[in-house]
């Protein structure tokens, strides 16, 4: 059986890493052409290199999402060379942790630039293209955190919403021109942007280790992600408890709320024990 993704045309912003390197093997294997997007230049061609070692189509190219000129670029360059885009993989992304009365307005900037604009911008570029083809997929990254918003994770949380708020609005607008929009809402998933997080106070592997629940592999997320792209699942939320805490939130956030209150404990241990502007 073909893979639906077989011959087509991906970009994946934040691909040198995480669950955009993983998406891009993923698709490589699947026979789609994997653009590995990435501000991490070396990265990006490091995963590029590995994919065309194991019989995959993939380019590599250098991308600050942060700039909405570099995106639009990208695109008009992907649909030049290879005649169109099929989808657009909006997943670069930072972690920013930390209570707001530790946070500064720059922590903020940040998460507000590469977490929301980032998308904003990957999204309409590629939203221009495919409208003018009269098909294509876009998919964003966002979170649970965007669902039901996490203590000691404000700026994250924040921004993942107002992702998941524009791809159910981009969504319904642009299906009567052929276009999909999915939104992907996943847990804790085993990458390295726990490391490179930024914040204050926040000593990230023992708040790691405190952690109930199990991180998701990358190549586990990958995978769940690209089944809910394929079935244009609207929001594409994993695992079991990201979705239970998604559904507690809409039934009973009482509940959640005392869940909330286990992780702000768990935090603000840690903060004690950090030491300043950690």
């Amino acid at each position: 059986m073909t893979s639906s993704f077989h011959e087509r045309v991906a970009i994946v912003t934040g691909g040198a890493s995480g669950i955009g390197r993983a998406l891009c093997q993923e698709l490589a294997r699947r026979g789609a052409l994997a653009v590995v997007a990435d501000i991490d230049a070396a990265g990006a061609q490091e995963v590029a290199s590995a994919i065309a070692a194991n019989g995959g189509r993939a380019a590599a190219a250098l991308l600050d999402v942060t700039r909405a000129q570099d995106v639009e670029r990208l695109v008009e360059d992907t649909v030049g060379t290879h005649g169109r885009l099929d989808y657009m993989f909006n997943n670069a992304g930072v972690g920013v942790a930390g209570e707001v009365r530790d946070l500064s307005l720059d922590h903020w900037r940040k998460a507000i630039d590469i977490n929301l604009w980032g998308v904003i911008y990957g999204a309409t570029a590629a939203y221009a293209a495919m409208l003018r083809q009269g098909s294509g997929h876009i998919v964003n990254t966002a979170s649970v955190a965007g669902l039901v918003g996490e203590p000691g994770l404000a700026p994250y949380s924040v921004t993942k919403s107002a992702v998941v708020a524009l791809s159910t609005a981009l969504r319904a607008e642009a299906e009567s021109f052929g276009v999909r929009v999915s939104v992907v809402c996943p847990g804790f998933v085993d990458t390295a942007i726990y490391e490179n997080a930024i914040g204050t106070h926040i000593d990230k592997d023992e708040l790691l280790a405190k952690l109930p629940v199990k991180l998701v592999s990358a190549e586990d997320a990958a995978r769940t992600i690209l089944r809910g792209v394929e079935r244009n699942e609207a929001i594409v939320v994993f695992p079991f408890y990201a979705r239970l805490a998604w559904w507690l939130m809409r039934i009973n956030p009482g509940i959640l709320a005392r869940f909330h209150r286990r992780t702000l404990a768990n935090l603000r241990a840690t903060r004690a024990a950090a030491p300043p502007h950690s």
